[in-house]
């Protein structure tokens, strides 16, 4: 597993990854089946392949800064009115919300149990989660996704989704993380949000069908790329950023495979560079 691959923790003061999508014109969105829960979806964003986007973690968003149909932002950090200003822009917003850690600096801190608190995960001020106790975790978890439909995102972003591979502190199995990975898409489609899988490249084939686009850091940088193809074969877009690696080394690739790939600084703030 590959987490964020550097601790941007350490260089932000406020820590966090987000992702904001926006996408102008309406012929990629549309309904679509609830795959989670297998009833039929309400009406939610769909992004398909080669949609630009723009990350922005550090600090409120810049509306200005790029002029792209996509934009990453915190759901946290950012509010109601930075979100309908990137709509009036004509673009989708992403809700960046870790699911798989405890943060030290999130409003919400103090409604974790501490049972389900374990080993630091190399980002300052966060813990991982026992993501097998779903029940304390579901109610958490939806009344953030709330959070993010109140301020009118259109999909969210759930961050590390792959606990299972790393020293969590926990036993966790690939089926725990498949069952909580489902949880969390069920509870973004109840509440009509696109939701994303981040990273968690071995359980692409398991989760391709639940979930409605991929993100994904340094798959290039590790030569993994490819294992992301199901999302493009099944019309879904795949959000795809770089941090070290120089764009003539990855974007060739990327264009060959439909991702929408770019490269960033690690502090996340307003530069890319778009392949």
């Amino acid at each position: 597993m590959k987490r964020r691959a550097l601790p941007r923790a350490a260089l932000l003061a406020v820590p966090a990854v987000v992702v904001s999508i926006l996408l102008s014109g309406c012929s990629d969105t549309g309904g679509s089946r609830d795959t989670a829960s297998g009833r039929p979806g309400k009406d939610r964003w769909q992004p398909r392949p080669g949609l630009a986007w723009q990350w922005q973690l550090d600090g409120k968003v810049d509306a200005a800064a790029a002029d792209v149909p996509v934009y990453d932002i915190d759901g946290f950090e950012n509010d109601a009115e930075d979100v309908a200003r990137l709509h009036r822009a004509g673009r989708k917003v992403i809700c960046y919300i870790n699911v798989g850690a405890w943060e030290d600096y999130r409003p919400d801190k103090d409604v974790f149990p501490r049972s389900v608190l374990g080993r630091p995960n190399g980002w300052q001020g966060e813990r991982w989660l026992d993501i097998r106790r779903i029940s304390l975790l579901r109610p958490i978890m939806e009344r953030r996704f709330d959070m993010c439909r109140k301020k009118g995102f259109d999909a969210v972003e759930p961050d590390l989704v792959e606990g299972y591979a790393d020293d969590t502190g926990f036993p966790l199995t690939e089926q725990d993380q498949l069952r909580y990975n489902r949880m969390i898409a069920a509870i973004a489609h109840e509440r009509g949000l696109a939701v994303g899988l981040k990273n968690d490249l071995s359980q692409i084939p398991q989760l391709v069908g639940t979930f409605d686009f991929a993100v994904n850091e340094q798959c290039a940088q590790y030569g993994e790329c490819a294992r992301l193809t199901p999302f493009i074969d099944a019309g879904k877009a795949v959000f795809h950023v770089e941090y070290t690696e120089p764009t003539d080394r990855f974007c060739p690739e990327s264009r060959r495979l439909g991702l929408s790939s770019m490269r960033k600084k690690w502090e996340l703030g307003t530069w890319r560079k778009p392949c």
